[in-house]
């Protein structure tokens, strides 16, 4: 039977491009575990993904796993299988042009090998007491930076 695991992911950006910041949480029978970091001159979608690879990367087996994102950007592109049909193609979307961030989705797709996922989209800024952690520790990474 595979374990369980909760993943709350936020990713944020002082100017976009700007300096950057990602968080997550993973929570286990109980048990909550916070990380975060961040990066000069990226983007938000570049923190949203990585706040899902540096969780994703923590898993030492297979598990079940409800990812909650405010990015509609994560959650659609491995929800309706975007990220692997730009990988299909070469790491162009439908109409041809490039996919951007094909190295951080070649990683995602990468560690999303082996899990079972839920996908769950919360609305940013709205209250949600995980999300709201997320954004506040994303965005200390990122002002670590001014």
């Amino acid at each position: 039977m595979m374990k369980k695991v909760s993943i709350y992911t936020d990713g944020a950006c002082r100017g976009n491009p700007g300096n950057g910041g990602w968080a997550a949480i993973l929570e286990y029978k109980g048990i909550r575990r916070e990380i975060c970091g961040g990066e000069r001159q990226t983007t938000n979608n570049r923190m949203e993904l990585v706040a899902v690879i540096e969780a994703l990367s923590r898993l030492k087996e297979p598990c079940e796993v409800d990812l909650y994102s405010d990015s509609k950007y994560v959650i659609d592109g491995l929800s309706k299988g975007w990220a692997r049909s730009w990988k299909a193609r070469g790491w162009k979307k439908s109409d041809n042009s490039p996919a951007l961030n094909p190295d951080l989705w070649e990683k995602l797709l990468e560690l999303s090998e082996g899990h079972k996922f839920s996908y769950n989209w919360v609305k940013g800024h709205d209250g949600h007491p995980e999300n709201e952690r997320c954004d506040e520790l994303a965005t200390g990474e990122a002002d670590k930076f001014i």
